[in-house]
């Protein structure tokens, strides 16, 4: 294994970021000291399996990325968080561990959001991650499966031009594959056979956290994890589809302080100051978005499991969103830094996937996506110069310079917090726009 600083350069040469989320440059949370490293490979959203499937197609990948991590942060364990419902799995996993005595397995629970990090650490380590804190506060460090499965290929020298993602829903053939950074989500919804409803509105990301995709022709990014496909008429399309005004006007209206709500988030169950039932208070009271009552929002994880929890089937969830993505805009800084204690009831308050998944709709849907292989060629990438958290890349190329899988085509700007993009085919850069940079050219099979 390569030494701390020869992973953190490996890591950040290569482009690698979180595979989901907000696509956080890795090689940072490489630069810590901690003394658990926790890899998640919880499948948070309903309907995923990307890390189940590169758990048990690439084990060994991913636990020499994990080691490096370890390596990386100076900590002497490592843990794998998977479902113990997935018995084979976790088998295979502690049988590749056999020599490896400072990594472990831990199996969780059937719940959502099983993979909120904060959730994850408390659930492997027991313990609490402090409000508006990070794992980092608890000496945790919580990796990807998908990330540590790049970290290891970064080591041999292998920056990131793939992305892996799950494609299921209202599809023929629901399917778990890897594509090159930069074709369009269209392209990757073909894969798994095309659509198999007229006009299907897409949710990038999955049922709860994701959004809908405004352009099929938008590119993949390093974040793009799971595409859920879905008839234009269903609740969930629906849902995705109204607006902040009348998620507003039905909360004002029809909510009446129930509680469940808040009972049922995650973080408060944690002891946080996160209480979505208090917002919806607020916001009927006419209390201005950016008032400090409101700041309890700036802790909200966008899980939307209060939408799940509301009997009257309000959408507290997207309201505290709306608020926290307000009170960022306004600068509005949090003012909870408490270091808490779980609820004596959380254990009681989590949501049974199945559950979720029957009360979503999507219970028709819920069925294998195994990777498959698919020699599919591609012409044309259009790379987005900001996939990650922090400043965006700056192109490196000019227009008609020829380009190879793997070149560097976008850096980051010294010194900045950013990953650089680097070309995921073969081919000639025929345009540099503001946000991106496209490649056409020779056809490579992904």
């Amino acid at each position: 294994m390569q030494h701390a600083e020869e992973i953190v350069t490996a890591v950040q040469q290569a482009g690698v970021t979180g595979a989901g989320g907000a696509g956080f440059p890795t090689f940072f949370k490489l630069k810590s000291r901690a003394e658990v490293v926790i890899a998640n490979g919880a499948e948070c959203e309903p309907l995923t399996h990307v890390d189940k499937e590169l758990l048990h197609h690439h084990p060994a990948d991913v636990i020499r990325g994990l080691k490096a991590v370890m390596a990386a942060t100076g900590a002497p364990k490592g843990v794998i968080g998977v479902k113990g419902k997935y018995t084979d799995l976790v088998a295979k996993l502690r049988a590749a561990m056999a020599d490896s005595p400072e990594l472990s397995v831990a199996e969780l629970g059937n719940f959502y959001p099983a993979g909120d990090e904060q959730v994850l650490v408390y659930d492997v380590t027991g313990r609490v991650v402090p409000e508006g804190g990070l794992p980092l506060n608890v000496g945790c460090v919580v990796q990807n499966i998908e990330t540590l499965f790049n970290i290891a290929a970064a080591l041999d020298g292998k920056p990131v031009t793939t992305k892996y993602i799950t494609v299921i829903g209202a599809v023929r053939n629901p399917v778990t594959v890897r594509v090159p950074l930069g074709i369009t989500l269209r392209q990757v919804i073909d894969l798994a056979g095309g659509a198999t409803v007229p006009d299907p509105v897409v949710l990038n990301g999955g049922a709860m956290m994701g959004e809908v995709a405004g352009s099929l022709d938008a590119p993949v990014t390093k974040r793009t994890k799971v595409l859920l496909v879905l008839p234009n008429e269903h609740q969930l399309s629906v849902h995705r589809r109204t607006s902040r005004k009348v998620f507003d006007t039905q909360a004002i209206a029809a909510c009446d302080q129930c509680y469940m709500c808040t009972d049922y988030c995650p973080r408060h169950a944690q002891g946080h100051a996160i209480q979505p039932h208090k917002l919806i208070l607020l916001l009927a009271s006419g209390v201005p978005m950016t008032d400090a009552q409101m700041a309890g929002a700036l802790l909200c994880c966008e899980c939307r499991t209060c939408n799940y929890a509301c009997p009257v089937h309000l959408a507290p969830g997207d309201i505290a969103l709306n608020i926290k993505r307000d009170l960022v805009k306004a600068g509005l800084k949090n003012p909870y830094h408490n270091q808490t204690e779980v609820s004596s009831t959380r254990d009681y308050r989590r949501v049974p996937m199945y559950r979720l998944v029957n009360r979503l709709g999507l219970e028709k849907y819920d069925v294998e996506a195994p990777l498959t292989a698919l020699n599919q060629t591609y012409d044309r990438v259009t790379l987005l110069l900001r996939q990650h958290a922090g400043v965006a890349a700056q192109s490196a190329v000019t227009i008609g310079q020829t380009v190879s899988i793997g070149d560097v085509v976008a850096a980051v700007p010294g010194g900045a917090l950013g990953a650089p993009v680097h070309a995921s085919i073969d081919g000639t850069i025929v345009e540099i726009r503001a946000d991106a940079i496209v490649i056409e050219g020779e056809r490579h099979a992904a």
